[in-house]
């Protein structure tokens, strides 16, 4: 009897997939691309009915959550289908999107009526010339006109994510927290990961731990542990007398292989198994050799999860131990 579900040496149940649909972006932020981005040939892009017939393999071995991402999911032409297919699959708890927001004041009303379920948007400073330096990009009035849209249009939940380096957004940290306080929202800080050359900056002079976030957070606010899960690492934290819960990502301070529940699938169709390791299975090799051979995929699938290693070890030097982007993996 062929296998139904994706387990790991370990006995990590893998419900959780992240999904990219692009390697493109409109923005260029510092951590995650270089200015000079080389995008693959589209050739090389899963095609829409490729990555549905992915994450349709995924669902029928007990995935229950995806996350779409890129590069920025929402410059990719037609995803609309996409996401209206997905958001039709009962088996599917939740189904969600992190983008940049600035595609969000047009989009938001199409992405919830598709069947998205929860918004992540990157936001890594409310300063103007500071979010330019970020993101290679003035468009600060833009994702906040994104951010806004996203929350007329009633999605279940949104929620920030602000990765912290110190002497850059550090001084940030509580006016995020207060911005996302007044509107409703939820917000994650996540320590920097050592993925791709960069140039704008040192890591390790610039690595904020989620323990100095925190503590400067709790020099206003009282925060309270929470039992909140969303299937991803982000570890939650109640700000009192609010709804707001603030999360923290802490891929270097505090590991969360233990209980990883994902996977990612990058835009080319490489199965990437664990952000801190290279190793991938060419997923889009076996579909385009195999076309509508759904068995063999799934087969590949559980397979390739017996090569999931037990955590990743990222260090905070300068040594860059994953060479590709963060846009190449997905999100």
């Amino acid at each position: 009897m062929p296998n139904t579900q994706l387990v790991d040496p370990f006995g990590r149940r893998i419900t959780y997939l992240r999904l990219s649909v692009t390697d493109r972006c409109d923005f260029r932020c510092t951590y995650c691309m270089s200015e000079d981005m080389v995008f693959a040939p589209r050739a090389q892009i899963l095609s829409l009915e490729e990555l549905y017939a992915v994450a349709d393999a995924f669902i029928g071995l007990g995935v229950r959550r995806i996350r779409i991402t890129g590069g920025e999911p929402l410059v990719r032409n037609n995803l609309l289908g996409l996401l209206q297919r997905l958001g039709q699959r009962p088996e599917l708890e939740d189904l969600a999107i992190t983008s940049n927001g600035s595609q969000l004041a047009e989009l938001a009303p199409q992405l919830r009526a598709a069947g998205v379920k929860r918004l992540n948007i990157s936001l890594d400073s409310l300063q103007r010339e500071r979010f330019a330096a970020f993101t290679r990009r003035d468009r600060l009035d833009q994702v906040l006109a994104g951010i806004e849209a996203a929350r007329a249009a009633g999605f279940a939940k949104i929620k920030l994510n602000c990765v912290v380096q110190k002497g850059r957004n550090d001084d940030e940290v509580l006016d995020l927290v207060e911005f996302a306080m007044a509107r409703g929202l939820d917000i994650s800080f996540i320590e920097e990961m050592p993925l791709g050359s960069i140039s704008s900056h040192q890591r390790q002079d610039t690595f904020c731990s989620s323990d100095e976030v925190r503590a400067r957070i709790e020099q206003r606010h009282t925060l309270v542990r929470s039992s909140k899960r969303t299937g991803g690492p982000s570890r939650y934290w109640q700000v009192a007398g609010s709804e707001t819960l603030i999360g923290f990502i802490a891929p270097h301070s505090h590991n969360f292989c233990g209980d990883c529940n994902r996977v990612r699938v990058t835009a080319e169709g490489k199965l990437v198994l664990c952000l801190g390791h290279e190793h991938a299975l060419d997923l889009r090799a076996l579909m385009r050799r195999h076309p509508g051979d759904r068995q063999r995929l799934r087969d590949a699938l559980v397979a390739a999860l017996q090569l999931k290693p037990e955590r990743h070890h990222f260090q905070t030097d300068a040594q860059v131990q994953v060479l590709r982007f963060m846009s190449m993996t997905g999100g």
